[in-house]
């Protein structure tokens, strides 16, 4: 796994080649919505995508997580069937669920039933290298979601420079970027993590707490502001020195959240002495996004280390997938 990390810059490089290499066809139907399926390490890229162009995307964007799609798709509805390996059994179901609704179809995978069925039916697909975990494929399922909506017209090209931005600012910083993390997981690896972030960089924020999950094998939980000031500050009522606080922060962070983060933290430090702030860096949402990503990742491999944890290991999972399937 920390290989997998540490070739994460090349994983972006080999995915914009993909995504531009890809056999795409185009359409003419008016699309009322997009709808974004996928679980997991497979699922993540299309919650941080849809942040990053919900600003320039004419139609709303939907992420489920779930065997069942929502009440309203139909025929004016692109469905984005995201499966890594291509046999997440949620998400085969939600593809089934979508021709049964009449939606357009196109898939992101490496292979299995889903890639099967997409080469079958013809539909739009984008076929990424097989063989590793999900949740260390995240550069290359990622860029094809913005490929998938370029094709389909919803966004522009432009973010092809901010990819390849991205991928210098990582390898310019990768030195601080590895002292940070092992500052961090020092802090963190004997507490309970709590993330924070504005809500436009909420995908960012999950995929952290999945690595730290996974990875890490860590209890760990997530929330944005400025919602949480209208709930979880509350909790810190109770909150004391098992929690270890990280809020990431970013420029392009509403200023009115900025300063709901620094009221925050000082409320906080007054029942926990572990808060930390990890900035992104970067000129656009994208590069800020990717190095948090990045950072995020490091930080679940070295608490993996420092508990004496095999990052690769997912047994709760596989035992999990084997009793589902005793019940078949």
């Amino acid at each position: 796994m920390k290989a997998l990390v540490e070739a994460f810059p090349q994983h972006l490089e080999a995915a914009i080649q993909i995504g531009r290499e890809a056999k795409l066809n185009s359409s003419s139907k008016q699309f009322d919505n997009i709808v974004i399926s996928g679980l997991g390490g497979s699922g993540i890229g299309g919650k941080i995508v849809s942040q990053w162009v919900a600003d320039r995307c004419a139609v709303p964007i939907v992420c489920t997580s779930d065997y069942t799609l929502p009440g309203f798709v139909n025929e004016k509805t692109l469905v984005i069937i995201s499966s890594y390996s291509g046999d997440t059994e949620e998400t085969v179901a939600a593809m089934h669920e979508a021709f049964a609704k009449g939606a357009e179809v196109a898939c992101i995978t490496s292979g299995g039933k889903i890639g099967a069925i997409a080469q079958e039916k013809g539909l739009n697909c984008i076929f990424i290298p097989g063989g590793n975990p999900p949740r260390s494929m995240f550069g290359y399922s990622a860029i094809q979601q913005l490929y998938m909506l370029a094709n389909y017209g919803f966004i522009g090209m432009e973010f092809e420079k901010s990819i390849e931005n991205a991928i210098q600012n990582i390898r310019t910083n990768i030195q601080s970027i590895r002292e940070e993390s092992m500052t961090i997981s020092k802090q963190l690896v004997d507490r309970i993590p709590v993330l924070y972030s504005e809500a436009n960089y909420e995908g960012v924020t999950i995929r952290w707490r999945q690595q730290i999950n996974e990875n890490s094998k860590m209890l760990c939980s997530h929330h944005v502001f400025p919602e949480m000031n209208h709930n979880e500050l509350v909790g810190w009522t109770g909150g004391d020195n098992r929690v270890g606080v990280v809020i990431l922060r970013n420029e392009d962070d509403h200023k009115r959240s900025q300063m709901r983060m620094e009221i925050c933290k000082k409320l906080m430090g007054e029942k926990c002495d572990t808060i930390i702030e990890a900035w992104g860096k970067g000129s656009d949402k994208i590069e800020r996004s990717l190095y948090l990503v990045h950072l995020g990742d490091w930080i679940s491999i070295d608490m993996a280390e420092l508990r004496n944890e095999d990052a690769v290991a997912i047994p709760a999972i596989i035992f999990l997938k084997g009793e589902l399937a005793k019940m078949q």
